[in-house]
């Protein structure tokens, strides 16, 4: 029992993890930064899936553990910084509101996902219920960092940061089949390349990032 409970132990620590790193992500405003936590977010999510590999004893969750640590915390953030190198964008990332009323609503975020997911997953197992709470969470806090944002490659790193989220809700709850989750790890590449090519556009025609530089162009237009 004790070893069972060492075992849950670990994983929540994981999983809760994964929230403080969504948190330190939240709290960056150099894009560096923000671009090495969001690696460090990916690597944690790779220990959380392969942990929960050994635990469920199901060997296909450690392939997703690998898509993860490759794809997410390597090749993924290596593309994004030098997306940034050459856009020139390396700089301050400038914020809707500050950064303390961002973190506070974070912190009701978090609030939220435990008290709408404990309640609701009463009759699942403890290990399901904790991480489910916890995956709510980095999905919340990710579209956080989407709205709270004005540059596109911040909001970029926000969509990234809420399907980690996804993948550990669906690690928790026993797993996706394998052809699903490897399906879901090129549909994200895709989407980021496709997301790459959107940012050298807007760059080229706006000459800025911002997305706020659209509503400016549609004002204009009307």
């Amino acid at each position: 029992m004790n070893g069972l409970g060492l075992y849950f132990d670990v994983a929540h620590l994981l999983a809760g993890g994964l929230v403080l790193v969504s948190f330190m992500m939240l709290y960056q405003f150099r894009m560096y930064a923000l671009l090495n936590f969001y690696a460090v977010h990916a690597l944690v999510l790779s220990a959380s899936v392969a942990w929960q590999a050994l635990i469920q004893g199901a060997p296909h969750l450690y392939v997703t553990a690998g898509i993860a640590l490759v794809f997410k915390a390597l090749i993924i953030p290596v593309a994004l910084h030098r997306i940034v190198q050459r856009l020139g964008i390396h700089r301050t990332i400038e914020t809707v509101v500050g950064i303390g009323p961002t973190m506070l609503a974070g912190m009701g975020l978090v609030a939220l996902s435990i008290g709408v997911m404990l309640p609701v997953t009463g009759s699942a197992d403890i290990l399901a219920r904790e991480d489910l709470a916890f995956a709510l969470a980095v999905i919340l806090l990710g579209l956080l960092m989407m709205v709270s944002r004005h540059n596109a490659v911040s909001q970029v790193v926000g969509f990234m940061s809420l399907e980690n989220g996804l993948v550990l809700a669906a690690t928790g709850a026993k797993g996706m089949p394998l052809v699903v989750e490897i399906s879901v790890a090129f549909s994200v590449l895709i989407a980021f390349i496709v997301i790459g090519i959107f940012l050298f556009r807007i760059r080229e025609r706006f000459d800025t990032v911002d997305v706020q530089a659209l509503d400016s162009f549609r004002g204009e237009r009307r």
